[in-house]
């Protein structure tokens, strides 16, 4: 029996004062449960250091942690690391690591794992890291517990994306000398996290359980964490009403479905947590295409779509539409003054063809596209059945092409064989984190997913972001982004559809503490109990 169990069984006999059991948010006797949950789509590895896609961002921090955690507002808290030091140049940022740790194989944990994770993994391998560790030109390790960042310029982003989902650390022990892609630890991980794998079939089921030596003495709270992999939307909407799973996160089942089940006795939802992620749905053109090429033809595509009848009909109005790079959450930076703007109309996108040089033809159509919707959750495919007829109307004669995540990521950012494709994408708690990997030509690396899949290259749009991004007054930062803003949607290389508010969790009423600070359930979900 662990230390919980004991006390709980002396309170229970009225040995000690029930106040002594609680160890954590829940009274002990309470704590631990089962938390089954349904997902979709099924991951290809179970690590976020070097996928940004959205299972692996919602499974990876359970096994892994960061240097830093967020409480609500963004306010950094100990993780992995237990202080923090920032140079007045914001030139230098030493950490003071966590001593006692091990990783899930019982090795200890050091600096020299910060230092691998950072030089050779997140700046070469992650789709944001790849813009957000721009700077950072070394790691040194004076001793096993002091990890020193040494930056070239100073990078006011950076301390804000060092939690477990956007940074988790690596076990260098088992990732050095190694093929960092196709490492088999990549899809049995070993990490420093609250849960360690217990099994993991492909495709069906990942069954967490807790590490009995975590570094944050009595936690998780769980007993065990079932993610089960179900494809159709619908069946995990009856799979919570049935009570066959405990929650759905991340907007799992359409909106409507959880509109209505939040309104039945034995249920719960929460939009907070999730501070960490705002999201934003968006139509990639692929440049590289000879008719997509023509900025003309993709604003009749913007003009052609209402992005109002999106928001209302597949967001049922939680979020904003779409009229800028940046989303809206991303205060004091986002902005719509001096941006262009795509109204919904027709008859402008008629215009805009005819004058591109595309009449309408045979079939009284202009060209054919090929549109990929993402797989991930259900708004993009359901957006995209509108978008295809939508755009048939001004003789675009669009097909619409449904592949499983790992299908959909090769095609459009490996072999890039697509036309549009539409997908949900984190901008960032900063825009650097989220928004720069779309737009400078720099991050245009075939093979990463979702990093500047339209080839789009701006010498002026690359210009005023790596100033941004490495500048410390936050007004010149203000007047930079606005003009990227205008630029970048005047040359329009994607169409903003909707900025999504936070993704709304659902959950039994037996199920509680899912989403205890900034990150939510793309935490570690350590605090989460179920009722028994």
């Amino acid at each position: 029996m662990n230390r919980r169990g004991f006390l709980g069984s002396l309170a229970a006999a009225g040995l000690v004062p029930a106040g002594m059991v609680a160890s954590g948010p829940a009274l002990a006797q309470d704590a631990g449960g089962i938390l089954r949950t349904p997902f979709w789509p099924a991951p290809t590895y179970l690590n976020s250091a070097i996928s940004t896609s959205g299972p692996e961002s919602f499974l990876s921090p359970k096994f892994y942690d960061g240097l830093l955690g967020y409480e609500s507002g963004m306010v950094p808290k100990p993780s992995l690391a237990t202080a923090w030091e920032i140079s007045e140049d914001g030139l230098t940022v030493t950490f003071t690591l966590r001593e006692g740790v091990t990783w899930h194989d019982g090795e200890p944990f050091t600096s020299h794992d910060v230092a691998f994770t950072f030089m050779e993994v997140l700046k070469v391998h992650h789709g944001r890291g790849v813009n957000t560790f721009a700077n950072l030109t070394s790691v040194d390790t004076p001793d096993d517990y002091t990890a020193v960042f040494n930056l070239s310029k100073p990078s006011p982003a950076m301390m804000r994306a060092l939690d477990s989902r956007e940074c988790p650390i690596l076990p260098a022990h088992l990732y050095e000398g190694t093929d960092i892609m196709e490492n088999p630890v990549n899809t049995a991980p070993v990490g420093t996290g609250p849960f360690k794998l217990e099994s993991y079939e492909i495709g069906s089921a990942v069954v967490m359980v807790p590490y009995e030596d975590y570094w944050d003495e009595g936690y998780p709270l769980l007993d065990r964490f079932i993610v089960q992999f179900v494809p159709d939307p619908a069946t995990r909407a009856a799979m919570l009403e049935s009570g066959q799973t405990d929650a759905i996160f991340l907007g799992m089942i359409p909106t409507q479905e959880i509109l209505r089940i939040a309104e039945m006795d034995g249920f719960e939802m929460t939009t907070t947590g999730f501070e960490a992620m705002p999201s934003g749905l968006q139509l990639e053109f692929n440049l590289e295409n000879e008719i997509l090429a023509n900025k003309l033809v993709r604003q009749a595509i913007a003009h052609a779509i209402d992005t109002n009848w999106i928001l209302e009909n597949v967001f049922y109005g939680m979020g904003q539409t779409g009229a800028s790079p940046l989303h809206y959450d991303q205060r004091p930076f986002y902005t719509t003054e001096g941006v262009p703007s795509y109204p919904f109309d027709l008859a402008k996108a008629n215009e805009l063809l005819d004058e591109a040089g595309y009449p309408r033809g045979e079939g009284d159509m202009r060209f054919k596209l090929m549109l990929d919707p993402s797989p991930w959750g259900t708004e993009s495919i359901n957006s995209s059945a509108y978008i295809r007829e939508v755009l048939r109307q001004v003789g675009i004669d669009v097909e619409v092409r449904q592949q499983d995540f790992a299908v959909f990521v090769t095609t459009v950012w490996t072999e890039r064989k697509h036309d549009l494709v539409l997908y949900t994408a984190t901008m960032g708690v900063d825009p650097t984190i989220g928004v720069h990997r779309f737009y400078l030509s720099s991050n245009f690396q075939p093979g990463t997913g979702f990093s500047n899949g339209a080839h789009y290259d701006n010498p002026e749009v690359d210009e005023l972001l790596n100033a941004a991004s490495i500048e410390m007054d936050e007004e010149a930062r203000i007047a930079q982004y606005a003009e990227f803003q205008q630029i970048a949607y005047e040359d329009l290389p994607i169409v903003k559809m909707v900025d999504i508010a936070a993704a709304p969790t659902l959950a039994s009423t037996r199920v509680h503490d899912f989403a205890p600070d900034a990150l939510g359930a793309l935490g570690s979900l350590k605090q989460t109990w179920v009722e028994q």
